[in-house]
């Protein structure tokens, strides 16, 4: 099908936050007061910092600050993935921290095993289902790779099934599909807008403080408290949990170890039940295909297809900009790969397209820290695996603002930073020639140029 015919009547807003259930805004903050926690940020971040906050410690005074609407940026935009992954895939882990992987697994299962149990303790209608990810191989390049991983995978105790084409083409039915593995337990479909909704309602049902429309301008350490300014009041609190991703920092040196990348994804409308039968689909997993450049999807609630990825793109000088929330180009190239991998479905069009920002860092998996004599925590760079692993974030900065020793402070991962950054323009051209070059590897069977085997020796890398 012609991509321009099925992308004509796609609405340019993200399908998620497009919903009946999206609740009104909570009031702004005028005027002054004070917390023993201020949380600032509502996204994944930030609500599960102040619901387990309160969870841990009823009596705990707790503000939540959100400069726009909860929910409305990374939170409200992405693919509904909430993997059990801490470093952006065992392969990521493994490299970086081999001696603590086994662990690092284990933690991620049981904060995705955790997270289910909060949905379901607050009655949280998020579509959410636990069916694990389907990782598919579309060239011979990419089995290899992909086989590789697999007694690793499984000495670690993950379970993969290993399929091969016609098991896999039983799975989700595409011509492009050669072989891949379905990681059973490591991931959970739901709509991440209506969680954040939901956990919204959790935090307020538990006496959380939440403003929105209140965006923090400036920070002020006055030695016994941090004080954040808005624009219409401060709150005074004793600790602050920093949860707000890529966007202007409150502590400058994380712009250093950050970058902002754009992912676009469209959605189909509903599928008829002829057209899903066409395709199978029966056990609903999320899949991923195994290119540097991958796409990634999966089914809602009432059969659409979410088919996002491939472009990861940075805009030269780190710019954030509405406008670059559509990128028509990306959308067409999108639509054809779509109709690539499921020609059944021509005729299909797309009801939504848009894209949102990443919070990128050189290690794809997110870094900790403190600041401000520990009366402040951040977690940030997740890299796109941040449905799930925000809650693990969370659950290390409230462990570093309590000044607790445990399991999670003493990993290494928690206690080490990634490599910055260079500046800019230096930070634009390296980028862009990372882009290319993993452009290149797909187009060569994975072969990876002389400049991405030096970024991998140095431990630096560009991913979404």
């Amino acid at each position: 099908m012609d991509p321009l015919k099925a992308l004509a009547d796609a609405e340019r807003k993200p399908y998620w936050l497009d919903s009946p259930a999206k609740p009104e805004p909570l009031p702004r903050l005028f005027g002054n007061t004070t917390a023993d926690l201020a949380v600032v940020g509502g996204g994944f971040s930030g609500l599960w910092t102040a619901l387990m906050a309160k969870e841990r410690d009823p009596s705990l005074d707790v503000v939540l600050i959100e400069g726009r609407k909860i929910g409305w940026a990374a939170s409200g935009r992405n693919g509904g993935f909430a993997m059990a992954t801490l470093t952006h895939g065992i392969a990521n882990g493994l490299e970086r921290w081999p001696e603590e992987i086994a662990t690092l697994e284990h933690m991620g299962l049981t904060n995705l095993d955790e997270l289910g149990q909060t949905v379901a303790r607050y009655g949280i209608d998020c579509g959410y289902e636990r069916t694990g990810e389907l990782h598919v191989a579309t060239e011979p390049w990419q089995l290899e790779e992909m086989n590789e991983s697999v007694e690793v995978a499984r000495d670690l105790g993950v379970r993969f099934d290993v399929l091969d084409r016609d098991q896999v083409r039983a799975e989700v039915n595409s011509p492009t599909y050669i072989g891949g593995h379905w990681e059973r337990d490591g991931c959970a479909m739901l709509d991440p807008a209506r969680l954040a909704w939901g956990l919204r309602q959790a935090c307020l049902s538990l006496g959380v403080r939440v403003y929105e429309r209140t965006p923090v301008r400036h920070m002020r350490d006055t030695g016994t408290s941090m004080e954040l300014l808005t624009p219409h009041g401060t709150v005074r609190a004793g600790r602050v949990a920093l949860g707000t991703g890529v966007f202007q920092p409150l502590l400058r040196r994380l712009k250093h170890f950050l970058v902002p990348v754009y992912d676009y994804a469209l959605m189909t409308e509903p599928l008829s039940a002829e057209q899903l039968a066409s395709v199978g689909w029966h056990n609903r997993q999320g899949v991923g295909d195994s290119a540097n450049q991958f796409h990634y999807y999966r089914l809602t609630e009432d059969n659409r297809i979410l088919w996002g990825g491939y472009d990861a793109v940075y805009y030269n000088g780190g710019k954030i900009k509405p406008e670059y929330e559509q990128r028509d180009e990306t959308f067409v190239k999108l639509a054809e790969h779509f109709f690539e991998t499921f020609p059944q479905l021509s005729g299909l069009r797309f009801t939504h397209r848009w894209g949102g920002i990443i919070d990128t860092c050189s290690r794809f998996s997110a870094f900790y820290g403190q600041s401000h004599g520990g009366r402040l925590a951040y977690a940030v760079g997740y890299t796109g695996m941040g449905v799930g692993a925000t809650r693990f974030g969370a659950n290390v900065m409230l462990d570093l603002l309590a000044g607790e020793r445990t399991e999670r402070t003493e990993l290494r991962m928690v206690k080490e930073k990634p490599l910055p950054f260079p500046p800019e323009p230096v930070r634009s051209v390296g980028i862009q020639m990372t882009r290319w070059s993993i452009a290149q590897a797909d187009l060569h069977q994975g072969r990876r140029n002389l400049w991405l085997r030096t970024l991998d020796r140095m431990g630096l890398g560009f991913d979404s």
